[in-house]
């Protein structure tokens, strides 16, 4: 059961539950739990059976699939206020497709997803704001899967740093470690240190540590190598 006033609240103006009648979204925070998750710690597991979604409150959390040869391959990251595996009270998976584990100390609402999904029988504006978040992650995943099709190394780099960049001063700080910016781009660690390396060289980007600005969007975006 959910009590914190701030993390109620939080909840609260999120598009899943902003609509939900008082009484209804009362039923679901009784349901709801806090989790703590320390660094490094697993959330669930690709394949586990999917009876929650979540809404991640602070930290940072991985979601990445493992090939049949053991290789990790990040899918995506989750910042505080973002929930996640929703979709999947829409559709015939009983599994989790990923599996997520923090890389921050983190606190999570977990949500029971059988309730909720009652719940909405009688809020049509909520569905069609599931619908519509569903479709934003549609939209993004064709994205990634042309860029890692379609696009060499460098290109994923450029694409990448083109739409993270703050359009007010052109810097683009990297929120997790540059292992997991290569595993989401589909390269080697090695590979992404190689290409940020040879546009610094090549004077369109300047970079300390985790944070890159942009020197001449112009000219990064006519790169070709």
């Amino acid at each position: 059961m959910l009590t914190h006033p701030s993390i109620v609240l939080l909840l609260r103006r999120h598009h899943l539950f902003s609509q939900l009648p008082e009484r209804v979204f009362e039923d679901v925070c009784n349901l709801a739990v806090l989790k703590r998750l320390a660094c490094n710690s697993t959330l669930m597991h690709q394949g586990d059976p999917a009876k929650r979604f979540f809404l991640l409150v602070s930290g940072q959390i991985k979601l990445f699939r493992v090939t049949g040869e053991g290789q990790e391959n990040l899918v995506e990251i989750i910042q505080p206020g973002q929930t996640f595996a929703e979709a999947l009270l829409f559709s015939q998976a009983r599994c989790y497709p990923v599996s997520a584990s923090a890389i921050k100390d983190s606190v999570l609402v977990s949500i029971e997803g059988t309730h909720y999904r009652k719940a909405l029988e009688d809020q049509p504006k909520v569905c069609l704001a599931i619908l519509a978040s569903m479709s934003i992650h549609l939209h993004q995943r064709l994205k990634d899967i042309d860029n890692l099709t379609l696009a060499s190394a460098s290109r994923r780099v450029i694409n990448f740093l083109l739409q993270e960049r703050d359009p007010r001063d052109g810097q683009v700080v990297l929120q997790v470690s540059k292992r997991l910016v290569a595993s989401k781009l589909g390269i080697q660690p090695e590979t992404f240190s190689r290409i940020l390396h040879r546009l610094v060289d090549g004077g369109l980007i300047a970079m300390e540590r985790r944070q890159i600005r942009i020197l001449s969007e112009g000219d990064l975006e006519a790169y070709q190598q």
